[in-house]
């Protein structure tokens, strides 16, 4: 007896889980479904060409914004204040370098280490050392010398 009672509960609480996932299988069904759709608007339905026409009449929309002259200062300024926010801190300030910083960084762990720093000297001295004399004269010195900034030309608009 106590047998058919144990094969009963089973038997329920096994038709009861059934019945759960049969619920909310169907619940993400109907929330899948596709939207509805649409009636069509009057005048639309027979003819595929046919566009609704808006008066706008007097509307006009805002005024576009006035691009302002900066000073060379100002120019200067808006290149490290990354923000906008007329404050330059100290992580703004040095993302002008983290390029330069990067192409050091080999290992790509944000430490430059003695030997990073070795290599990228020992590479710039033997590509100034022209002779290959493992000395640099005053001419080859000057090699190293950093490049200026090309200056772009002005638009001849």
């Amino acid at each position: 007896m106590t047998r058919g009672i144990v094969l009963g509960a089973v038997g329920a609480l096994t038709l009861a889980g059934v019945g759960m996932f049969w619920w909310q299988a169907r619940a993400e069904v109907e929330a899948a479904a596709p939207p509805p759709i649409p009636a069509p608007y009057a005048g639309d339905a027979d003819d595929p060409d046919f566009l609704p026409i808006a008066d706008v009449g007097s509307m006009r929309g805002p005024a576009p914004p006035e691009a302002t002259e900066l000073t060379k200062e100002e120019q200067r300024f808006f290149r490290y204040d990354r923000n906008r926010d007329r404050r330059i801190t100290r992580s703004e300030m040095l993302s002008t370098r983290s390029d330069g910083f990067r192409k050091l960084d080999k290992d790509g762990n944000n430490l430059l280490d003695f030997e990073e720093w070795a290599v990228a000297t020992v590479v710039k001295f033997e590509g100034a050392d022209a002779d290959g004399d493992r000395e640099l004269d005053q001419r080859e010195f000057a090699a190293t010398k950093p490049k200026p900034a090309k200056k772009k030309p002005r638009c001849a608009c």
